[in-house]
């Protein structure tokens, strides 16, 4: 069979990829969006006054690396580099883990630093609840990451077969622009980053 032409089998994960992901946008931005409306429909700027922890943005500095060594290694995958993109999975695999504890650290803050905002702890409660389910998000792609690392060390993926980790890849490519987005939302509601 030709490398240009997908098997049956590849086809309908393609599909059923694209339609999850199409789900989870569909998800995330009516997440974004209410946070956004209910930010600017709130009478008080308390939240205004307050700062997202700096660890926010080092966390987003983990994630958008995590994507580009999966795209990375995708590539690597594609010319025939296994060993080279074997590498590439398990940083990624050390990142995402990275991302998650520095993650976890900023809602702790966040958490914190709300407790006592009174009217505003629904806001705060809001931007907790769109970090935690996007960072369970990011824990079903650690699993993904976990999968395709142990079939690409057991040669199962090559130049034709690849799909498994340009799902991943792309599924992590997603996870970077929802939470930029959430950030953005996060950041604009708020009154930045602490220094």
């Amino acid at each position: 069979m030709a490398a240009t032409t997908a098997l049956p089998a590849d086809k309908r994960a393609q599909q059923g990829g694209l339609l999850f992901l199409a789900s989870l946008l569909v998800f995330f931005l009516t997440g974004i969006v209410s946070f956004a409306l209910y930010a600017s429909w709130r009478e008080t700027a308390f939240i205004q006054a307050e700062k997202l922890p700096l660890s926010f943005a080092w966390s987003t500095l983990c994630l958008v690396f995590v994507s580009g060594l999966l795209h990375w290694g995708v590539f690597s995958v594609r010319r025939e580099r296994c060993r080279e993109a074997l590498v590439l999975l398990i940083a990624s695999l050390i990142g995402a883990v990275a991302f998650l504890v520095i993650q976890g650290v900023a809602m702790w803050h966040v958490a914190g630093g709300y407790a006592t905002a009174g009217l505003e702890a629904g806001l705060a409660g809001m931007m907790l609840v769109l970090a935690l389910l996007h960072a369970l998000h990011v824990i079903g792609g650690v699993a993904a990451l976990v999968i395709v690392t142990a079939r690409l060390a057991r040669g199962q993926y090559d130049h034709e077969r690849h799909w498994g980790i340009s799902f991943t890849a792309l599924y992590w490519h997603f996870l970077d622009v929802v939470w930029i987005a959430m950030l953005f939302a996060f950041w604009y509601t708020s009154g930045g980053f602490a220094s």
